[in-house]
């Protein structure tokens, strides 16, 4: 399966070395590992960063990266929706450029879909064994997730997660229209609207502090 792993990064120049690094390696992980390994693209859409995100990038020698660059801040929801226009891969996982998600995840995320056929997979910090961050991101997140489930007779324990993973045809399906931090709950309605079963695993978190962004 080739999958196409998309960043959307502004002013992340403190973790997005480190991240890519992450991201090729758990995209490689071979079954000897204990993993699947996958046809690798990675897009990283740098959104008019003023420090040196792109240049870091660009200084990563690995032919499966490519940069793509906003001229102008547009925000995550234009920057995802640029990667997806560029994207070939038969899945696609969505990845923050911060170190908050552990691309070692993917291995459960997108090896559900390669062994049951499963069409949206997403990765649940809540089913997951991680520490509650701040109390009002927790506390919204779980109300949206429980209002978004009265809506669509769905089960979702976290909508808000940022690893979401979806086969190319879902996508082709779904008009996208969100520029900012609307394309969160945006692409879970219309995948809900179109009634493609959205799965579950369990994932790691690591939040950041409000002082570290």
């Amino acid at each position: 399966m080739k999958l196409s792993v998309i960043i959307p990064a502004y002013n992340e120049a403190a973790t997005i070395g480190e991240l890519l690094d992450l991201v090729l390696k758990a995209g490689r992980r071979q079954a000897g590992d204990g993993g699947t390994g996958f046809d690798l693209e990675i897009l990283v859409v740098d959104d008019a960063s003023t420090d040196s995100t792109a240049r870091i990038v660009t200084q990563k020698a690995d032919a499966a990266i490519r940069l793509i660059r906003h001229p102008v801040n547009r925000g995550k929801g234009a920057a995802i929706r640029t990667a997806l226009a560029a994207a070939t891969g038969d899945a696609v996982i969505i990845q923050d450029a911060d170190l908050e998600y552990d691309p070692a995840d993917y291995q459960a995320i997108i090896g559900l879909m390669v062994t049951t056929g499963a069409p949206v997979v997403y990765g649940s910090r809540i089913l997951g064994k991680n520490p509650q961050s701040y109390a009002r991101f927790y506390w919204g997140g779980r109300f949206l997730s429980v209002l978004f489930n009265l809506l669509y007779g769905t089960r979702l324990t976290d909508l808000t997660t940022c690893y979401k993973a979806f086969r190319r045809e879902v996508l082709l399906s779904l008009i996208l229209e969100e520029d900012r931090f609307g394309i969160e709950p945006e692409l879970t309605a219309k995948v809900g609207q179109a009634r493609w079963r959205v799965f579950e695993v369990p994932i790691n978190y690591f939040g950041r502090t409000y002082e570290e962004g």
